[in-house]
Order: C-alpha cells, then sequence, then structure tokens
C-alpha cells in the first residue's frame, strides 16, 4: 500500500471521528431522556428515539391538545388524514396496512396525545417519517384528535406491542 492510500484512509477515519459525537443525553434512570439546562429547546421532555425534523424539536412547553374532544377538530383531522396520505400506511380509518393500525388501541411509542403529537411531529425509527417541518402544530394536533376519536373495534385480531 502505497503513503497516499494510507493517508486517505486516516483521513476518511479523521473525518468520520469527528463527525461522531460522543454527547448521550441525560436521564433520570427511567429511559427518558432530560434536557440540559445548556440546550436551549421549546421542549421539557425529548425522548431519545425522537429524531427532530429539520432539527427542530417539537414546539411548545407542554403537550396538551387544544382540540381535545372536538368533534369539528376531529372531522377535519380525518380529512388531513386522507389528504396527508397517512391512510397510504396507515390503511382507510387508520386500520392498519404497511404501518400498524392506529385504531386498535394500542401504541408502540405511547397513545396519549403528547405522544402521538412528537410520532408525527418528529418521526420514529423504521419508517414514520417526521412531519413536523412540514405541518404546523395545529395541523398535527387535528390528526391527533381524530386518531384519538377512533372507537377501538371489539376484537383485534394481532397481538398487543
Amino acid at each position: 500500500m502505497d503513503f497516499r492510500a494510507v493517508r486517505t484512509i486516516i483521513a476518511g477515519a479523521l473525518v468520520a471521528l469527528a463527525a461522531c459525537s460522543d454527547r448521550r443525553p441525560e436521564t433520570a434512570g427511567d429511559g427518558v431522556a432530560r434536557q440540559s439546562s445548556s440546550t436551549p429547546a421549546p421542549l421539557a421532555v425529548r425522548y431519545s428515539q425522537h429524531i427532530a425534523a429539520g432539527g427542530a424539536p417539537a414546539p411548545g412547553d407542554s403537550l396538551r391538545n387544544p382540540y381535545d374532544g372536538d368533534q369539528k377538530s376531529a372531522t377535519e383531522g380525518e380529512k388531513l388524514f386522507s389528504s396527508m396520505n397517512c391512510d397510504g400506511c396507515h390503511g382507510g380509518g387508520a386500520v392498519g396496512f404497511v404501518g400498524p393500525s392506529l385504531s386498535d388501541g394500542r401504541w408502540r411509542y405511547g397513545g396519549s396525545d403528547g405522544a402521538i403529537f412528537q410520532s408525527i411531529h418528529s418521526g420514529r425509527p423504521k419508517g414514520m417519517p417526521a412531519f413536523g417541518g412540514l405541518l404546523s402544530p395545529e395541523i398535527i394536533w387535528k390528526l391527533v384528535t381524530y386518531l384519538q376519536s377512533l372507537p377501538v373495534p371489539k376484537s383485534v385480531p394481532t397481538q398487543a406491542w
């Protein structure tokens, strides 16, 4: 191996090492990553599996659904679900297709309004893209309201997560 090849390999390794970060999120022993006081971000709690859309964490200090129980917002959310092609993965009525069912009452990453908001905003590993860079918080909350309004079927044919 000549000197230029060795130098190129070493330079590539140094660039790769410089790109890696050894920072780990602070946790409170429960696996939930807490933001340090030196990290300016609007969320008080962030989870290690969240991927920030466009590098921006979900907005707001709390993840309280402003449309909770509002039937008009749920109807608008249903239209958004279809127009954003959410049904392309989650099926019509969110009963599941390529992506999991969102109507069976079982949630891999939590079924609270805030957890669903963060799943839509920041995406999830293995398939759920982050829509926070495309959708406003208002639209995401309407999608959450729609999903929470779906009745849980009497018979769920698959196993729980």
